[in-house]
């Protein structure tokens, strides 16, 4: 079997076995297609390969600019894959078990104040179906914390709304590993949402049909023979929600960079700050450990002394 089968039978594995997120398994697949075009201009076959040669594989790849954490990533993708040769019989021994992803620091999320979300979620236009989307995507965002691949991949039916009692109205999210998580909405997002919903999806749509939420007027569906995972693809991308808000921040007077990952980290901290507890934030986020969720209240103590550094007379 050759370097590109083992590659993807790997890949193969974490889709149907360990079903990883579409997202996920694009980055194993990159690393991978790095490692085997390696592999191929050296001459190796993946088994005969050893530590010495990884050791000099990843530093040709710091060499080559690859940030600290990429070269992270790609331990832990080849320890991954080396870990399922073994266990399929078509390696004897991992000979990168001993290998350790190299030491990278944790950066502070990037933090929005409650200003500046104000302005934000004030910028779009309401004028037009574009801007009751982009408006809904920014308070969905905000009021809920969820990740930019929970939006673009939300569908009608994970709406679930409460008219007679507003505040027990929530979206059904499934999330990394396919985990499916409750999120409450704040009735004034599902004001914003019922709008979009109203006055700018069918807009956009035109005479087009879709599940899914979010819409743009140049979207299509894909046939059959081309859907990823047998599903519809998401008729706003990623990209475009990374667009839409970095414009709007700027119309908003934002100076600094916004991604969306800002309002999943302003949503976490700025529950902390009023007062809530970090399990429930946890829960909200989908954080399958504590310990990713902790680094907010890093974020919120170091925010603390910035206030208080500011503004007290001998801070």
């Amino acid at each position: 079997m050759d370097n590109d089968a083992l590659a993807e039978s790997f890949l193969l594995h974490l889709s149907t076995e360990r079903r990883l997120s579409p997202n996920t398994l694009e980055s194993y697949g990159a690393d991978l297609r790095r490692f085997v075009d390696f592999l191929e201009e050296k001459g190796i076959d993946a088994r005969a390969f050893s530590r010495s040669g990884f050791l000099a594989y990843l530093t040709g790849l710091r060499e080559g600019g690859l940030s600290a954490r990429s070269s992270a990533r790609h331990v832990s993708t080849l320890r991954s894959f080396y870990r399922f040769l073994v266990r399929e019989g078509r390696l004897d021994e991992d000979p990168i078990s001993e290998v350790r992803a190299p030491r990278i620091g944790r950066p502070l999320p990037n933090l929005l104040t409650f200003s500046e979300v104000e302005r934000l979620l004030a910028a779009p236009d309401g004028a037009r179906a574009e801007g009751r989307r982009d408006r809904a995507i920014l308070y969905l965002m905000y009021a809920t914390g969820l990740r930019v691949s929970e939006i673009v991949s939300l569908r009608l039916e994970n709406l679930v709304e409460n008219r007679d009692d507003p505040e027990s109205s929530f979206l059904r999210v499934i999330g990394k590993g396919s985990k499916e998580r409750m999120v409450p909405v704040a009735p004034i997002a599902f004001d914003v949402l019922r709008e979009y919903l109203r006055n700018g999806r069918p807009e956009l749509l035109g005479n087009r049909s879709s599940n899914h939420l979010f819409a743009t007027r140049r979207g299509r569906n894909l046939p059959p023979s081309v859907r990823r995972g047998g599903r519809d693809r998401p008729l706003i991308t990623r990209q475009t929600v990374w667009n839409r808000i970095a414009f709007w921040a700027r119309e908003a007077g934002i100076s600094h960079r916004i991604s969306p990952h800002a309002l999943r980290h302003s949503f976490a901290s700025h529950l902390l700050e009023r007062g809530a507890d970090l399990r429930v934030v946890q829960v909200l986020l989908g954080h399958a450990d504590i310990a990713t969720t902790q680094i907010y209240t890093h974020v919120t103590s170091e925010r603390l002394r910035d206030i208080h550094r500011k503004h007290h007379p001998r801070g």
